[in-house]
């Protein structure tokens, strides 16, 4: 907040005359006033581009990986005669490398829900998430409890 009583208000000349307006550095280095088109004015949509899923995306990179390792395989073949095949496959790549075995538990999920399951009905063997969901797994008959552990891959006898 400015000080009270410290500006005084500066007097235009009584000739007439306009002084012209000076602009400060900061208003002569400022960009406010430039276009600045956010748009490309030669842009023209492409009405043939297609989004495309997930699956489509990763089977062209599949091909587009397997079209390469031939073109590599074929010079190779064509430049060194006696060049084993079986020794080509052995570079590894993405889709060929193994990985190490997880290091944190396996997470389980609720049968039905789909929630994360911290718990396991003893009697059924079934997974749940809360005691609302164990009380819908006590009213479930043995044939919907042997249903829902087939889903899960479960094939165990229910008594």
């Amino acid at each position: 907040m400015p000080p009270k009583g410290g500006f005084k208000k500066k007097v235009a000349p009584s000739d007439g005359t306009v002084t012209p307006h000076v602009p400060s550095l900061a208003e002569q280095f400022s960009y406010l006033h430039n276009p600045r088109p956010f748009k490309n004015p030669n842009y023209t949509k492409n009405i043939n581009r297609r989004a495309k899923n997930l699956k489509t995306v990763l089977g062209q990179d599949r091909e587009r990986d397997r079209a390469e390792r031939e073109r590599r395989k074929q010079e190779i073949l064509e430049t060194q005669p006696g060049f084993n095949v079986e020794d080509f496959y052995e570079v590894p790549t993405y889709a060929l490398i193994e990985s190490p075995p997880y290091l944190m538990p396996q997470r389980h999920f609720c049968d039905i829900t789909g929630l994360e399951a911290p718990y396991t009905d003893p009697a059924t063997g079934l997974r749940y998430h809360d005691k609302s969901v164990y009380a819908a797994i006590q009213s479930l008959s043995p044939s919907t409890v042997k249903e829902y552990l087939s889903a899960r891959g479960v094939n165990s006898i229910v008594k």
